[in-house]
């Protein structure tokens, strides 16, 4: 199953970027050099063993401190600090999903209408991980970590694209429904209030009430390019697709447009969010 364009343990394996498996290649070749195990590596750069082969191997995008510790340990060459910015940060993408995380990475604007989960960008890790725990067939423990480092690394874009405009539509039996347990949907709440306060991001709730839904037919995904192109995503249980048909995208705007109309104001979505929080 794939969740918001991260593959499971039912589809097929993410593939490391050429950057990340340069990366692990050379990380191996110093520790090598220095004649340390993967093991006695490890318990040095304070990671398990687990994470330094997905580190090596280009399955897992690197934490800064593992790699400042990592050149305390192989020399302060300044190889690692150097090559780290140059990283491709898509581990954990299921292969369909990442023209689209591409596509999204340089979006000037970003509208999401999700109805089966939080999207991926609003996620908190508590949130992130229930979700995870949740798959079938089961997910390793590498497997989660990295998949929460591309959810996590993805979530930069609300704060380091201030002029990008990002609208989510979330329904609100989502909130209701309480997935991970209260305190997980308490700090949730929380999440969305203060998300909410960023000038360039916009929330509404649509109410469990409405005579009038626009979004019947499923989740919608729109973005437009610095070109002013705009596309579509549309996610499934192991798929994902594209959509650049300009007749499609329209429809899909177009619905986007109504439920925007359909769902609370946004001063009337955060004095939910409020109440619910208060419930809780």
């Amino acid at each position: 199953m794939v969740v918001d364009g991260v593959v499971g343990a039912g589809g097929s394996e993410p593939e490391s970027s050429d950057s990340l498996r340069t990366f692990g290649a050379v990380v191996q070749a110093l520790r090598e050099h220095a004649r340390l195990s993967r093991e006695e590596f490890a318990d040095l750069v304070r990671f398990s063993k687990h994470t330094v082969a997905s580190v090596e191997l280009g399955r897992r995008m690197p934490d800064p401190t593992f790699v400042d510790r990592a050149e305390e340990v192989l020399g302060n060459t300044g190889v690692l600090r150097k090559a780290l910015p140059t990283l491709a940060r898509q581990p954990g993408l299921a292969a369909w999903f990442r023209r689209w995380a591409r596509l999204e990475a340089t979006a000037i604007t970003l509208y999401t209408y999700e109805c089966r989960l939080i999207p991926g960008l609003l996620q908190t890790e508590a949130y992130a991980r229930q979700l995870f725990a949740d798959e079938l067939p089961p997910l390793e423990d590498e497997q989660i970590e990295a998949q929460w480092a591309a959810r996590a690394e993805r979530q930069r874009l609300l704060r380091e694209r201030p002029n990008t405009a990002f609208s989510f539509i979330i329904e609100e039996q989502l909130l209701l429904r309480h997935t991970g347990g209260r305190e997980t949907t308490r700090e949730l709440i929380d999440h969305l209030l203060e998300v909410s306060e960023l000038r360039n991001v916009e929330i509404q709730i649509m109410p469990l009430e409405r005579e009038s839904h626009a979004g019947l037919h499923g989740p919608i995904r729109l973005l437009e390019t610095p070109e002013n192109q705009w596309f579509a995503y549309n996610e499934g249980q192991l798929s994902g697709q594209l959509i650049s048909d300009r007749k499609v995208v329209s429809v899909l705007q177009q619905r986007y447009a109504r439920m925007r109309s359909q769902a609370l104001t946004i001063p009337d979505s955060l004095s939910l969010l409020q109440r619910m929080r208060g419930d809780l």
